[in-house]
Protein backbone atom coordinates (compact mmCIF):
# COMPACT_ATOMS: atom_id res chain seq x y z
CA UNK A 1 0.00 0.00 0.00
CA UNK A 2 1.41 3.33 -1.26
CA UNK A 3 1.24 6.73 1.46
CA UNK A 4 1.67 9.58 -0.51
CA UNK A 5 2.63 12.72 1.74
CA UNK A 6 0.54 15.96 0.20
CA UNK A 7 3.20 18.39 0.42
CA UNK A 8 6.19 16.49 -1.79
CA UNK A 9 6.58 13.84 -3.65
CA UNK A 10 7.39 11.48 -1.02
CA UNK A 11 5.59 7.77 -0.99
CA UNK A 12 6.01 5.42 1.68
CA UNK A 13 5.91 1.88 0.78
CA UNK A 14 5.44 -1.44 2.80
CA UNK A 15 7.87 -4.06 2.54
CA UNK A 16 5.45 -6.72 1.33
CA UNK A 17 3.08 -4.60 -0.52
CA UNK A 18 4.95 -2.64 -3.02
CA UNK A 19 8.00 -3.03 -1.96
CA UNK A 20 10.84 -6.43 -1.10
CA UNK A 21 13.08 -6.95 1.22
CA UNK A 22 15.70 -6.24 -1.30
CA UNK A 23 14.39 -2.85 -2.14
CA UNK A 24 14.97 -2.68 1.96
CA UNK A 25 18.13 -3.84 1.88
CA UNK A 26 19.42 -1.67 -0.64
CA UNK A 27 18.37 1.83 0.76
CA UNK A 28 21.65 2.36 2.73
CA UNK A 29 23.54 2.80 -0.64
CA UNK A 30 21.06 5.84 -1.08
CA UNK A 31 21.74 7.27 1.88
CA UNK A 32 24.83 6.41 3.10
CA UNK A 33 27.09 5.27 0.07
CA UNK A 34 29.11 8.61 -0.27
CA UNK A 35 30.75 7.71 2.81
CA UNK A 36 33.97 6.55 2.84
CA UNK A 37 33.74 4.90 6.82
CA UNK A 38 30.26 3.58 6.39
CA UNK A 39 30.50 -0.69 5.86
CA UNK A 40 27.91 -2.03 2.81
CA UNK A 41 25.52 -4.59 4.56
CA UNK A 42 25.74 -7.98 2.33
CA UNK A 43 22.40 -9.52 1.29
CA UNK A 44 23.80 -12.50 2.21
CA UNK A 45 23.72 -11.61 5.76
CA UNK A 46 20.96 -8.96 5.99
CA UNK A 47 18.60 -11.07 4.13
CA UNK A 48 18.10 -13.80 6.82
CA UNK A 49 18.09 -11.58 9.32
CA UNK A 50 14.65 -9.78 7.66
CA UNK A 51 13.10 -13.37 7.22
CA UNK A 52 10.56 -14.68 9.14
CA UNK A 53 10.99 -18.09 8.44
CA UNK A 54 14.88 -17.94 9.39
CA UNK A 55 15.61 -15.24 12.27
CA UNK A 56 13.97 -16.70 15.92
CA UNK A 57 13.32 -13.16 16.59
CA UNK A 58 9.95 -13.55 14.71
CA UNK A 59 9.17 -16.40 17.39
CA UNK A 60 8.63 -13.42 19.93
CA UNK A 61 8.49 -10.57 17.54
CA UNK A 62 6.54 -8.74 14.61
CA UNK A 63 7.66 -5.73 12.54
CA UNK A 64 6.66 -4.24 9.55
CA UNK A 65 9.17 -2.62 7.27
CA UNK A 66 9.10 0.85 5.71
CA UNK A 67 11.19 2.72 2.43
CA UNK A 68 10.31 6.17 1.40
CA UNK A 69 10.70 7.30 -1.97
CA UNK A 70 11.12 10.75 -3.30
CA UNK A 71 10.44 11.25 -6.72
CA UNK A 72 10.72 7.76 -7.68
CA UNK A 73 14.25 7.35 -6.15
CA UNK A 74 14.73 5.27 -2.21
CA UNK A 75 15.52 7.80 0.09
CA UNK A 76 14.67 6.32 2.84
CA UNK A 77 13.38 3.68 5.63
CA UNK A 78 12.33 2.27 8.69
CA UNK A 79 11.01 -0.84 11.02
CA UNK A 80 8.49 -0.93 13.59
CA UNK A 81 8.36 -3.58 15.44
CA UNK A 82 7.17 -4.79 18.96
CA UNK A 83 8.83 -7.37 20.69
CA UNK A 84 6.13 -10.07 23.05
CA UNK A 85 9.72 -10.36 25.51
CA UNK A 86 9.81 -6.95 26.47
CA UNK A 87 6.31 -6.53 26.50
CA UNK A 88 6.15 -9.86 28.88
CA UNK A 89 8.54 -8.54 30.81
CA UNK A 90 8.31 -4.42 31.64
CA UNK A 91 4.17 -4.65 30.88
CA UNK A 92 4.50 -1.14 29.17
CA UNK A 93 2.70 -1.21 25.79
CA UNK A 94 6.13 -0.16 24.41
CA UNK A 95 7.19 -0.50 20.64
CA UNK A 96 10.53 0.04 19.04
CA UNK A 97 11.62 1.33 15.61
CA UNK A 98 14.98 0.72 13.79
CA UNK A 99 16.82 0.16 10.75
CA UNK A 100 16.36 4.06 10.39
CA UNK A 101 17.89 5.90 7.01
CA UNK A 102 17.48 9.27 5.42
CA UNK A 103 18.12 11.62 3.30
CA UNK A 104 18.89 15.08 4.63
CA UNK A 105 14.78 15.79 3.75
CA UNK A 106 12.68 16.08 6.97
CA UNK A 107 9.91 15.52 5.01
CA UNK A 108 10.88 12.29 4.17
CA UNK A 109 12.17 11.10 7.90
CA UNK A 110 8.89 12.58 9.20
CA UNK A 111 6.74 10.58 6.76
CA UNK A 112 8.72 7.01 7.86
CA UNK A 113 8.09 8.07 11.88
CA UNK A 114 4.36 8.98 11.12
CA UNK A 115 4.39 5.64 9.24
CA UNK A 116 5.93 3.87 12.03
CA UNK A 117 3.95 5.35 14.58
CA UNK A 118 0.81 4.51 12.92
CA UNK A 119 2.03 0.86 12.42
CA UNK A 120 2.28 0.59 16.57
CA UNK A 121 -0.43 2.46 17.56
CA UNK A 122 -3.02 0.27 15.80
CA UNK A 123 -1.14 -2.49 17.53
CA UNK A 124 -1.81 -0.96 20.62
CA UNK A 125 1.32 0.49 21.78
CA UNK A 126 1.81 3.45 23.99
CA UNK A 127 5.35 4.49 23.48
CA UNK A 128 7.98 4.03 20.92
CA UNK A 129 12.13 3.69 21.53
CA UNK A 130 14.64 3.16 19.27
CA UNK A 131 16.33 2.89 16.93
CA UNK A 132 16.55 -1.27 17.95
CA UNK A 133 17.28 -3.49 14.88
CA UNK A 134 15.23 -5.68 16.40
CA UNK A 135 15.46 -5.50 19.88
CA UNK A 136 18.26 -4.77 23.03
CA UNK A 137 20.19 -7.97 21.80
CA UNK A 138 20.75 -7.04 18.29
CA UNK A 139 22.22 -3.66 16.85
CA UNK A 140 21.19 -1.02 19.02
CA UNK A 141 20.97 3.00 18.90
CA UNK A 142 21.67 5.88 16.54
CA UNK A 143 25.66 6.99 15.94
CA UNK A 144 25.45 10.84 17.64
CA UNK A 145 29.22 11.32 18.13
CA UNK A 146 32.43 9.30 16.19
CA UNK A 147 31.91 9.69 12.49
CA UNK A 148 35.53 9.65 11.24
CA UNK A 149 35.94 6.18 11.66
CA UNK A 150 34.12 2.83 10.31
CA UNK A 151 32.09 0.75 12.75
CA UNK A 152 32.63 -2.18 14.06
CA UNK A 153 30.78 -5.39 13.69
CA UNK A 154 26.58 -5.69 14.91
CA UNK A 155 27.28 -1.60 15.60
CA UNK A 156 25.46 1.04 13.29
CA UNK A 157 26.76 4.39 11.26
CA UNK A 158 24.60 6.97 10.75
CA UNK A 159 25.02 10.29 8.73
CA UNK A 160 25.71 13.49 11.63
CA UNK A 161 21.86 14.96 10.53
CA UNK A 162 20.37 11.47 11.40
CA UNK A 163 20.21 12.50 15.12
CA UNK A 164 18.24 15.95 14.21
CA UNK A 165 15.68 14.24 12.13
CA UNK A 166 14.89 12.02 14.82
CA UNK A 167 14.23 14.96 17.37
CA UNK A 168 12.82 16.84 14.57
CA UNK A 169 10.18 13.63 14.73
CA UNK A 170 9.35 14.01 18.45
CA UNK A 171 12.25 11.69 20.19
CA UNK A 172 13.89 12.70 23.09
CA UNK A 173 17.11 11.06 24.42
CA UNK A 174 16.29 8.12 26.98
CA UNK A 175 20.18 6.82 27.54
CA UNK A 176 23.51 7.10 25.95
CA UNK A 177 25.68 4.23 25.05
CA UNK A 178 29.52 4.51 24.64
CA UNK A 179 31.98 2.46 22.83
CA UNK A 180 35.27 2.24 23.94
CA UNK A 181 38.42 1.32 21.79
CA UNK A 182 41.12 -0.34 23.80
CA UNK A 183 44.59 -1.13 22.84
CA UNK A 184 45.30 -4.72 23.69
CA UNK A 185 49.08 -4.11 24.28
CA UNK A 186 48.40 -1.63 27.41
CA UNK A 187 50.16 -2.92 30.05
CA UNK A 188 47.82 -3.49 32.93
CA UNK A 189 48.84 -1.89 36.06
CA UNK A 190 51.90 -4.28 38.76
CA UNK A 191 49.44 -3.90 41.42
CA UNK A 192 46.68 -5.13 39.61
CA UNK A 193 48.63 -8.42 38.26
CA UNK A 194 50.08 -8.84 41.52
CA UNK A 195 46.81 -8.95 42.93
CA UNK A 196 45.26 -11.24 40.09
CA UNK A 197 48.11 -13.55 40.51
CA UNK A 198 47.56 -13.77 44.19
CA UNK A 199 44.21 -14.30 44.07
CA UNK A 200 44.66 -17.49 41.59
CA UNK A 201 47.17 -18.63 44.21
CA UNK A 202 44.90 -18.36 46.91
CA UNK A 203 41.66 -19.48 45.19
CA UNK A 204 42.15 -23.22 43.57
CA UNK A 205 39.33 -23.54 43.03
CA UNK A 206 39.15 -20.86 40.58
CA UNK A 207 40.34 -21.53 37.09
CA UNK A 208 40.29 -19.60 33.65
CA UNK A 209 39.81 -21.38 30.38
CA UNK A 210 39.11 -20.38 26.42
CA UNK A 211 36.30 -21.78 24.76
CA UNK A 212 35.87 -25.51 23.92
CA UNK A 213 35.21 -25.88 20.52
CA UNK A 214 34.49 -29.54 20.78
CA UNK A 215 31.79 -28.73 22.71
CA UNK A 216 30.63 -25.45 20.64
CA UNK A 217 26.93 -25.43 20.55
CA UNK A 218 27.10 -26.30 25.15
CA UNK A 219 29.89 -23.76 25.09
CA UNK A 220 27.66 -20.86 23.56
CA UNK A 221 24.79 -21.70 25.66
CA UNK A 222 27.00 -21.53 28.98
CA UNK A 223 28.15 -18.31 27.73
CA UNK A 224 24.42 -16.59 27.08
CA UNK A 225 23.14 -18.05 30.25
CA UNK A 226 25.95 -16.27 32.57
CA UNK A 227 25.04 -13.38 30.25
CA UNK A 228 20.96 -14.09 31.02
CA UNK A 229 22.00 -14.33 34.76
CA UNK A 230 24.28 -10.67 35.01
CA UNK A 231 22.42 -8.50 32.48
CA UNK A 232 19.17 -8.91 33.97
CA UNK A 233 18.99 -5.87 35.38
CA UNK A 234 20.06 -3.61 32.67
CA UNK A 235 18.40 -1.14 30.60
CA UNK A 236 15.95 -2.47 28.31
CA UNK A 237 17.25 -5.99 28.92
CA UNK A 238 15.54 -8.81 27.45
CA UNK A 239 16.58 -12.06 28.05
CA UNK A 240 17.62 -14.57 25.14
CA UNK A 241 15.65 -17.59 24.03
CA UNK A 242 16.52 -20.62 23.77
CA UNK A 243 16.35 -20.50 19.77
CA UNK A 244 17.80 -17.01 20.25
CA UNK A 245 20.66 -18.57 21.37
CA UNK A 246 20.88 -21.61 19.16
CA UNK A 247 20.84 -18.95 16.23
CA UNK A 248 23.58 -17.26 17.55
CA UNK A 249 25.80 -20.09 17.86
CA UNK A 250 25.30 -20.99 14.37
CA UNK A 251 26.20 -17.18 12.82
CA UNK A 252 29.56 -17.05 15.15
CA UNK A 253 30.31 -20.47 14.11
CA UNK A 254 32.41 -19.07 11.01
CA UNK A 255 34.23 -16.40 12.58
CA UNK A 256 34.67 -17.50 16.39
CA UNK A 257 37.95 -17.44 17.84
CA UNK A 258 38.01 -19.83 20.74
CA UNK A 259 41.30 -18.39 22.52
CA UNK A 260 39.36 -14.82 22.34
CA UNK A 261 36.41 -16.55 24.31
CA UNK A 262 37.31 -16.63 28.16
CA UNK A 263 35.61 -18.32 31.00
CA UNK A 264 36.18 -18.30 34.42
CA UNK A 265 34.91 -21.64 36.76
CA UNK A 266 34.22 -21.80 39.91
CA UNK A 267 35.11 -25.97 41.17
CA UNK A 268 34.22 -26.41 37.40
CA UNK A 269 30.91 -24.12 37.39
CA UNK A 270 30.73 -21.38 34.79
CA UNK A 271 30.65 -18.28 36.65
CA UNK A 272 31.92 -15.11 34.17
CA UNK A 273 32.61 -14.92 30.77
CA UNK A 274 34.26 -12.36 28.20
CA UNK A 275 33.81 -13.04 24.25
CA UNK A 276 35.28 -11.08 21.82
CA UNK A 277 34.63 -11.48 18.01
CA UNK A 278 37.14 -10.86 15.23
CA UNK A 279 35.54 -8.00 13.33
CA UNK A 280 33.71 -9.11 10.63
CA UNK A 281 33.54 -5.47 8.50
CA UNK A 282 37.13 -5.58 8.39
CA UNK A 283 36.60 -8.45 5.96
CA UNK A 284 33.30 -7.19 4.32
CA UNK A 285 34.16 -3.38 3.83
CA UNK A 286 35.73 -3.64 0.54
CA UNK A 287 33.32 -5.56 -0.88
CA UNK A 288 30.52 -2.56 -1.08
CA UNK A 289 27.73 -5.25 -0.26
CA UNK A 290 28.65 -7.12 -3.04
CA UNK A 291 29.81 -11.13 -3.45
CA UNK A 292 30.12 -10.78 -7.36
CA UNK A 293 31.97 -11.12 -9.59
CA UNK A 294 35.20 -12.19 -6.78
CA UNK A 295 33.76 -11.20 -3.55
CA UNK A 296 32.57 -14.79 -2.63
CA UNK A 297 36.20 -15.89 -2.96
CA UNK A 298 37.44 -13.04 -0.85
CA UNK A 299 34.81 -13.39 1.87
CA UNK A 300 35.63 -17.26 2.67
CA UNK A 301 39.53 -16.45 1.86
CA UNK A 302 39.34 -14.05 4.57
CA UNK A 303 37.14 -16.06 7.07
CA UNK A 304 39.63 -18.93 6.87
CA UNK A 305 42.41 -16.67 7.78
CA UNK A 306 40.82 -14.41 10.25
CA UNK A 307 43.52 -14.12 12.46
CA UNK A 308 45.84 -13.02 10.23
CA UNK A 309 43.76 -10.94 7.95
CA UNK A 310 41.75 -8.91 11.02
CA UNK A 311 43.82 -6.69 13.24
CA UNK A 312 40.64 -5.50 15.40
CA UNK A 313 38.11 -7.29 17.67
CA UNK A 314 34.71 -6.67 19.57
CA UNK A 315 33.74 -7.53 23.13
CA UNK A 316 29.99 -7.82 22.59
CA UNK A 317 29.45 -9.91 25.42
CA UNK A 318 30.96 -10.35 29.17
CA UNK A 319 29.64 -10.97 32.45
CA UNK A 320 29.46 -11.85 35.66
CA UNK A 321 27.01 -14.28 38.02
CA UNK A 322 25.03 -12.16 39.85
CA UNK A 323 26.00 -13.79 43.13
CA UNK A 324 29.71 -12.13 42.48
CA UNK A 325 28.52 -8.87 41.64
CA UNK A 326 29.74 -5.55 43.65
CA UNK A 327 31.86 -7.96 45.42
CA UNK A 328 35.53 -8.09 45.43
CA UNK A 329 35.48 -11.56 43.93
CA UNK A 330 33.44 -10.44 41.38
CA UNK A 331 35.66 -7.90 39.81
CA UNK A 332 38.35 -10.46 39.77
CA UNK A 333 36.37 -12.46 37.72
CA UNK A 334 35.78 -9.94 35.55
CA UNK A 335 39.45 -9.03 35.22
CA UNK A 336 40.75 -12.67 34.84
CA UNK A 337 38.30 -13.16 32.03
CA UNK A 338 39.15 -9.95 30.28
CA UNK A 339 42.79 -10.71 30.99
CA UNK A 340 42.42 -13.88 29.30
CA UNK A 341 41.53 -11.96 26.51
CA UNK A 342 43.82 -9.53 26.25
CA UNK A 343 46.54 -12.22 26.10
CA UNK A 344 45.22 -13.98 23.36
CA UNK A 345 44.26 -10.95 21.55
CA UNK A 346 48.33 -10.01 21.17
CA UNK A 347 49.45 -13.76 20.64
CA UNK A 348 46.79 -13.35 18.11
CA UNK A 349 47.75 -10.31 16.34
CA UNK A 350 44.24 -8.31 16.76
CA UNK A 351 45.78 -5.33 19.24
CA UNK A 352 42.35 -3.24 19.07
CA UNK A 353 39.41 -3.74 20.69
CA UNK A 354 35.78 -2.46 20.55
CA UNK A 355 34.17 -2.76 23.99
CA UNK A 356 30.42 -1.75 23.48
CA UNK A 357 28.24 -1.05 24.11
CA UNK A 358 28.60 0.36 28.21
CA UNK A 359 25.69 2.69 29.37
CA UNK A 360 27.22 6.15 30.39
CA UNK A 361 25.45 5.48 34.10
CA UNK A 362 27.38 2.24 34.56
CA UNK A 363 30.68 4.18 35.95
CA UNK A 364 31.79 1.40 37.37
CA UNK A 365 32.40 -0.99 34.00
CA UNK A 366 33.27 2.28 32.65
CA UNK A 367 35.82 3.46 34.80
CA UNK A 368 37.45 -0.29 34.89
CA UNK A 369 37.78 -0.10 31.11
CA UNK A 370 39.29 3.78 31.62
CA UNK A 371 41.67 1.70 33.83
CA UNK A 372 43.18 -0.42 31.21
CA UNK A 373 43.51 2.35 28.83
CA UNK A 374 39.89 2.45 26.99
CA UNK A 375 38.74 5.73 25.70
CA UNK A 376 35.09 6.36 24.27
CA UNK A 377 35.50 6.52 20.69
CA UNK A 378 31.62 6.54 19.45
CA UNK A 379 28.26 7.59 21.20
CA UNK A 380 25.18 5.92 20.23
CA UNK A 381 21.94 7.55 21.46
CA UNK A 382 18.55 5.67 22.15
CA UNK A 383 15.50 7.66 21.84
CA UNK A 384 12.03 7.46 23.00
CA UNK A 385 8.63 9.14 22.18
CA UNK A 386 4.94 9.14 23.32
CA UNK A 387 2.40 7.65 20.66
CA UNK A 388 -0.48 8.94 23.01
CA UNK A 389 -2.33 11.94 21.64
Amino acid sequence: MDVRVAQSSITIRRVGEGASVSDFIAVPHATQGHDPYWVAPLPLLESPRLNPKKNPWFQHGEAQLFIAYKDGKPAGRISAQIDSSHIARYKDSTGFFGFFETIDDLDVSAALFAAAADWLRAKGMKRCIGPFSFNVNDESGLLIDGFNCPPRMMMGHAQPYYGAHVEAAGFAKSVDMRAYLTPMDTAVPVKQLKWLQRALDRNPALKVRPLDMSRFKEEIATVARIFNAAWTENWGYIPMTEADIAHMAAEMRLIIVPELVSIATMDGVPVAMCLALPDLNEMIRDLKGSLAPFGWAKLLWRLATRRSFVSGTRIPLMGVMPEYKNKPLGSLLALLTMQAVRNASLKLRMPVCEMSWVLESNTQTCHSIEDIGGRVYKTYRMYEKSLMP
